[in-house]
Parts: structure tokens; sequence; C-alpha cells
């Protein structure tokens, strides 16, 4: 049964574009009562490099996660599948109940379904919020699928700033979809929203427009690709919205273009990945769209996506070593393998890949863009204070603005006043500093390099920025190595000012840091 929303809403609203912190917070953990080595983790990215640290919230995480903030990266709400949580981290007003069924009766703890839940704001507005979501409606009936695609409905004006649910688990669709795998990509008028799913045991992806005036149309329909079971993996739009991939479980890996205008999949491609154990698997795409990541258990693939044959681009970029994870301070917790699962691309620009249940380390891919090893998966890197759960946010590239070589004209927008930096301009902070310090730039579709001169106009550091990034962490203090291009060697740098220069194509942004 296909069902056709119009919500309508008496607010009067300006639309903001700037965005800036709104994907920043990623949060994992669970059973924060037992103290260390459980509780929760929380990555704040705002300042250009993960800020990793321990908390305990009320609210744990299994695979369900996500989150939205606002401008100033301030954690808004979030959910795990099972309740909203506002930002004081107490069960957000009208926020319970969310996904109702037996499913939910027995994961109260927390959903194991990636991707089973999306924020975005709703387009035109400055404080409604739409969650889309569904759950296992048939459980535990092996082969489980998702009978309804919700929508509920928050609104940050109410309750003090802490948003209150104004309507919760409206059923978009009834048929029999895939669980999670809830994906979105801005249309390419810049303003609106495509949001994803599938039918489950078919070719059938399902899509949804979200445009202004409280309006949701669909659902649009189109059979394109392999049959799709329900089963365990992921889906991900890349950066630029140009391409959709799709990969799960005994089926492989499916590619596609996607056109943001029409909301168009086409020139499938489908690979082969046999399955080699566990159960959760991933992707990723690198900040420049062009490479693409599979993680699988073991081993974790890069397809170079501008390859005439992209199958026969497949590189094995890294292959389990071995690395056994144990928490610190904990001599009794067992050891677990650091395996290759659910990934995500991150605010600083790398790939993150979760290493499994009751582990504290993350995998990264240091240099994504890059095609072969010079990718480096810099395999279990990032140690977190307490046991996760594969828990990677869904958060869709909130920052792509119009494109009308596709056909769509740019969506007209009123602005709200744009945080600074101001656009076109580029902010150290601190400044004055130690020659630690972070850059502070608006969010751009292109990678670039950022260059440091000294005032004898010498170049003293040299480092690539990722596309979609809005932060770089700089250090200039003496070190054997500096900056991933063209590293710099015994720099043994002095106090006084430094010229910063931020190339990305052909635009050329400009800030002076003093050095003490």
């Amino acid at each position: 049964m296909k069902k056709y929303i119009l919500f309508i809403l008496l607010i009067a609203v300006k639309i903001s574009t700037a965005q800036q912190g709104i994907n920043n917070n990623w949060l994992m953990g669970y059973s924060s009562f037992g103290g260390l080595p459980f509780g929760n983790t929380k990555f704040d990215f705002f300042n250009g490099i993960p800020i990793i640290n321990y908390d305990s919230l009320e609210m744990d995480f299994r695979h369900t996660h996500a989150n939205i903030s606002d401008a100033q990266g301030n954690l808004l709400f979030y959910t795990n599948g099972y309740y909203i949580a506002d930002a004081s981290n107490d069960t957000m007003q009208n926020g319970s109940g969310i996904n109702p069924g037996a499913y939910a009766d027995q994961f109260s703890d927390g959903f194991q379904i990636p991707q089973g839940a999306l924020i975005i704001r709703q387009p035109g507005s400055s404080s409604i919020y739409y969650m889309f979501h569904n759950t296992l409606d048939n459980h535990p009936v092996p082969g489980a699928y998702s009978l309804y695609f919700y929508l509920t409905t928050i609104d940050m004006s109410l309750n003090g700033g802490l948003g209150t649910v104004i309507s919760k688990n409206q059923i978009l669709l009834t048929d029999s979809m895939v669980t999670g795998k809830i994906t979105a990509c801005k249309h390419a008028n810049g303003r609106d929203w495509w949001v994803m799913t599938h039918q489950i045991n078919t070719n059938k992806f399902f899509r949804f427009l979200v445009t202004t005036n409280n309006l949701i149309l669909g659902p649009y329909s189109q059979n394109i690709g392999a049959i799709r079971p329900q089963d365990a993996g992921q889906a991900w739009f890349s950066p630029d919205g140009s391409r959709f991939a799709y990969f799960y479980l005994n089926g492989g890996l499916d590619i596609f273009d996607f056109n943001r205008c029409t909301g168009q999949l086409s020139n499938p491609v489908h690979i082969a990945i046999s399955f080699v154990g566990g159960y959760n698997v991933g992707l990723a795409f690198s900040p420049n769209s062009d490479v693409l990541y599979v993680s699988n258990v073991f081993y974790v693939y890069q397809f170079d996506l501008t390859a005439a044959n992209i199958a026969a681009s497949v590189q094995t970029v890294a292959t389990y070593d071995g690395f056994m994870s144990v928490p610190p301070n904990c001599p009794t917790c067992p050891s677990l393998q650091t395996l290759f699962s659910n990934a995500g691309l991150a605010p600083d620009g790398k790939v993150y890949i979760s290493t499994g249940n009751g582990t504290v380390h993350w995998h990264t891919i240091d240099n994504p863009d890059v095609v072969g090893m010079g990718c480096n998966v810099n395999q279990h890197s990032v140690q977190v204070p307490a046991y996760y759960f594969n828990t990677v946010p869904n958060h869709p590239n909130y920052f792509l603005e119009c494109d009308s070589t596709l056909g769509c004209l740019c969506a007209p927008t009123v602005g709200l006043p744009t945080p600074q930096p101001p656009k076109g301009g580029v902010a150290a902070m601190p400044n004055p500093s130690d020659g630690n310090f972070t850059l502070q730039f608006d969010v751009k579709s292109m990678s670039g390099e950022l260059e440091i001169y000294d005032v004898m106009g010498k170049l003293v550091y040299k480092d690539y920025v990722s596309a979609w990034s809005q932060f770089k962490r700089v250090s200039l203090t003496p070190r054997d190595e500096v900056g991933g291009l063209t590293p710099l060697q015994g720099l043994g740098l002095s106090g006084g000012i430094y010229n910063c220069i931020l190339k990305r194509g052909s635009e050329i942004e400009r800030v002076k840091v003093i050095v003490n």
C-alpha cells in the first residue's frame, strides 16, 4: 500500500544554508551502569580532529544510531531506534514508543539494525526535523523484514529548545522492505531531499522526495540491478551525490550512477564478493567520490570508480593483522579480534571502520582519495575508552549544494545569518598559538592543498585538505615528518608570522597566523 503524505503546519520559517557543525558528533557504547570498560564514547570532530570523551549516557547503542547537531556542533537529539533523547540526554518529550512491536520490546537497549534511522531538517524550516526509520515488524520469524517505513517529526522550538516529538510512527509506506540501509541525498536543487529504502527479495528501490511546505512526495519506485534479500551490510550515496552503492552479505556489491535531479539510478555494476565469515560488513566512499571501500570481515577492498572496468580495479588494501583488542586497565577482560565491519566517512576526511562488538578500537583509512596502498588502512589506530557495538552514525552529506547541470533549477533560498567564518573566509583557532592550531573554513565539494610559508617566503608545511571537510588541524612544532603529500624534514621552526594558503581548484584563501 502506497501513501502520499501531506503535512501542513502553521509555522513561518526561513531556511538556513549554514550547517557547518551538523554532522560532527558520533556516539557509541552501552551498559553505562556497569562502569568501565562499559559506558559511552563520544567522538566530536568539530575542532578538526576527533576529541574522544567518555560519558555515561542513559542510551545504549547497538547498530542503529542517528543524531543531528546545530551549526555550531552542539548535539540537538539522537536515537538508538528505541527512543529519542534530547540534548540533556533524557528522553525527548514524547520521544518514547517509536518503532512499536516485538522487536522493540526485546531490544530496548538499542536496535541491531545498521542505518535503521536517518535525520534531516525539513526543507525551508529552521526548527522542524524529520526522522525516517523502520524495525523488524515480523520478529522473531526467520528472514525478518520491515512492513512499515515510518516518519517521526520533531519541533526543536518547543520545550525550551530541547525539542518535542510532534508526531511519530506515521506510516509512509506499507510493503515488505529490508531493515535499515535507509539513505538520503540532497536534490540537485540544493534544498530538497531524496530518501531511499528497498523492497525485500526484489530489485525494487523506493524513494521519497522531501520538499518544502511539509510535503513528502512518493513513494516512487524503480526496478534496477540485482535481487537483494534481507541481509547485513550498508548502503551509501557518494559525497557528491553522483553514485549510490549497496553492499550486502551473500549477495555482493552494487554500484549505480545517481541523478540528483530525477532521483533515478542507472548504469548498475554488480560485483560478486564472497562471504568470508562473521556477520557485519560495510562500505564507504572517499571524500572525492571516486574511490569505494568495502570492509569484508578479514579484508578491505578498494574500487576505482573512474576505471573503465570497476570490477577489475579491485585491490585488497588491508588484511586483518591478527591484533586483539583488550580494554585498558582491565587485565581480566577478554581479548577480541579487530575485524573489518561497518564503515563511515567522517568529518575529518578519513574513513572509520568499526572492529566488532566488545572491542575498543577503530580502523581508519587515512588517505581515502588515493588509489592503491597509499590510501593507508591504519589498523586499530584509534582506541576508545569503552566497549562499543559497530555503531556508525547514519549521516548523509548535509552540505551538497545546487547542481543546475543536471537540468534542475536551483531552489530559491532566504538564508539565516551564516556563522563565522563568513563565506569565502578561513580562520585560525587559536591565533596566536604555540604552533598547534586549527583552520576553519567553508565546506567545499573539492579537495585541496594547504601550504604554509614563513615571512621570507619559504615553504615550511604542505598537506592535503579533504573534500567536504571544514577543519584542518596543523602542527608547526619540530618533528620528523609534517604533512601528508610532501613531508618536510626537521623543521625547527621559530616564532613569528606565517602565511597559510588554502588552495581548492581555482579558489585561494589566506590567513596569517602568529606563532609564539
